[in-house]
């Protein structure tokens, strides 16, 4: 058997929008709109669409009737939200912090980044962060220095958020998305070796970070919570990842490797789709523009 000539997805690859599942679509409307500082692009019937202009962020979609996952399954860790700003970052935080006082978990500086983590009003797990310029970042045998450092929510805002600008007037958009699987030997077969992306950071058993053209990651994997899951049922919460190629023959390209690796690949033209070992939904499509 030939081996695809193409392993790796093309540097300037990225993510697009996560697809949630929700119960209250109201609610979580508001909370991304409100709180994080996103707007409404578009609302059909029980889908609404929420970004910035050209660029969808989260999409929800009201499915009621699913039941909400357990903390052990596989599905969504959290989907991680990049500012281009700190002051943008900062204003996002406030609102968030001011809408929903008890949702905060906790901050970072990951020394690529700054990072503060919520969760949203159906436990989704939300990050919002700052990256630091590349040229900040070390690399040290091939993996990227990250590091979990104390970050005073208090004093940041303090330096950055001024209280009289509103959430949603820089650019947003989604950074990377984090998974809960079952072991992560596996998640990188996957999503190194299959999918394409390169390893920047392995922590053993626990967790795997991998990205395309040597950002810090576009998705994470890890086991904290779900060791030994198996696929997912559907459920409230992750519907569908989002990645975005820069042409039809990276899209080509990819599904050609897919299916030499067996994995079953669904190609209607616009996306190529397709499911990890969890069944967690991953559609990747050509960037618009």
């Amino acid at each position: 058997m030939n081996i695809p000539m193409s392993t790796t997805l093309a540097a300037s690859t990225t993510m697009g929008a996560v697809t949630l599942n929700v119960a209250d679509l109201d609610g979580m409307t508001a909370y991304y709109r409100d709180g994080v500082g996103l707007t409404v692009l578009e609302q059909r019937g029980p889908v609404v669409t929420l970004g910035r202009p050209g660029r969808p962020v989260v999409v929800l979609v009201n499915t009621p009737s699913l039941r909400h996952a357990s903390p052990s399954d596989a599905g969504l860790f959290h989907n991680a939200i990049v500012f281009d700003t700190e002051a943008d970052l900062a204003a996002a935080v406030a609102s968030v912090a001011q809408l929903r006082p008890g949702s905060f978990t906790g901050s970072a500086d990951h020394l690529v980044s700054k990072a503060f983590y919520f969760d949203d009003p159906e436990g989704n797990g939300v990050e919002l962060y700052w990256d630091r310029d590349r040229t900040q970042w070390s690399w040290t045998h091939g993996q990227l220095e990250m590091g979990t450092l104390f970050l005073d929510p208090h004093e940041f805002l303090r330096q950055h958020w001024d209280q009289g600008a509103q959430p949603g007037t820089g650019d947003a958009r989604v950074g990377h998305i984090h998974l809960s699987v079952g072991d992560v030997t596996t998640a990188r077969d996957f999503y190194a070796t299959k999918l394409g992306f390169d390893v920047t950071l392995a922590l053993g058993d626990q967790a795997v970070f991998v990205s395309a053209g040597g950002y810090h990651h576009h998705m994470a994997m890890n086991v904290w919570r779900s060791r030994g899951a198996g696929p997912r049922a559907q459920t409230l919460g992750l519907g569908r990842v989002d990645i975005e190629v820069p042409s039809d023959d990276d899209a080509g390209a990819l599904a050609e490797r897919l299916e030499h690796y067996r994995v079953p690949v669904r190609d209607d033209g616009r996306a190529v789709s397709f499911e990890d070992p969890w069944a967690n939904a991953v559609s990747v499509r050509v960037r618009a523009g």
